[in-house]
């Protein structure tokens, strides 16, 4: 770091400021390192420019793709699926349950993990063994958006990442101002697996795409993920059911969701035929493919506007 820059820092600390974006946790370091705080708030000191790294998650590996830096991830946890070449990586485990004698045999300069998903122990014990750790934590769409940017800043890939945000923000915002074309918002129902019946709540990317895309989140009244029996769904009336399965993703088994609810035509969403399958690895991974998702529901809930 130049004498400017760290004459810079120590200013930015006497007055309690900060520049914007990533350089506003950049903390003081040799020429070939930077310390620099994650979105966990944890100071994590790691190479300028990582080469041999590790993601902790599937989704941190589209991200790494996304970048177009797949070239240093050196290795992956399972279901990493995402583009396919990604399956021919090594593993390490799984997010939740990492194997760090793996992670150290491939030599990693940085591991990229997730603070939801990756156990706090095992950043523990990669840390104590002198492999550093950088977290993030998306909880919303502009969440991922700042990840991606911030990856892109720890991988010297923020030209790249800019683009992507602004793809981002510019496939939003065409969603958002073709639903305010109208002023009806059916009522939809979003299912997670067929047994038991699972939707999600407030506080997932799931209710934030459904309501981006014109449509009220029935289970938006509950945390995180709730049960619901048949009687609480056949209550609800939805007009727009919509199934997501793991059997479809990962088996390639083609879900009959009249199988299960095609005995209730008392449903105005079977009533009208709105019951929708889709691919559940459009909406359970924080990535930049979430956009893929809430245009796909957009599509769902407003036909007459897409």
């Amino acid at each position: 770091m130049g004498g400017f820059t760290h004459k810079l820092f120590l200013w930015c600390i006497i007055m309690g400021m900060a520049a914007p974006g990533l350089s506003e946790r950049v903390w003081a370091g040799p020429d070939s390192r930077r310390v620099l705080v994650d979105q966990t708030g944890r100071p994590v000191d790691l190479p300028a420019d990582p080469q041999r790294v590790i993601a902790l998650a599937p989704s941190i590996v589209e991200i790494i793709y996304v970048l177009k830096c797949e070239n240093r991830l050196k290795g992956v946890t399972a279901y990493s699926d995402f583009p396919e070449e990604a399956r021919q990586l090594p593993q390490v485990g799984n997010y939740i349950n990492p194997d760090i004698e793996k992670i150290v045999a491939l030599d990693p300069d940085l591991c990229l993990a997730v603070k939801e998903g990756n156990p706090k122990e095992a950043v523990l014990r990669l840390e104590s063994l002198k492999i550093p750790v950088y977290a993030v934590n998306p909880k919303s769409l502009d969440g991922i958006i700042a990840s991606v940017l911030e990856i892109g800043g720890l991988l010297n890939a923020a030209e790249t990442a800019d683009r992507a945000a602004k793809q981002m923000r510019s496939r939003i915002e065409v969603v958002q101002k073709r639903v305010e074309e109208s002023a009806v918002k059916p009522k939809v129902f979003f299912q997670i697996g067929i047994s038991p019946i699972v939707s999600a709540g407030c506080n997932t990317f799931i209710n934030e795409l459904i309501l981006t895309a014109g449509g009220v989140n029935l289970a938006g009244g509950y945390p995180s993920y709730p049960r619901f029996s048949v009687e609480q769904v056949l209550s609800l009336r939805p007009d727009i059911i919509v199934i997501t399965t793991m059997e479809q993703a990962e088996g390639g088994k083609d879900t009959n969701p009249n199988s299960q609810w095609g005995q209730w035509p008392q449903i105005p969403a079977v009533k009208n035929n709105r019951v929708f399958v889709v691919d559940s690895n459009t909406f359970d991974r924080p990535t930049p493919r979430l956009i893929e998702g809430l245009e796909l529901l957009a599509r769902i809930i407003h036909p007459e506007l897409f």
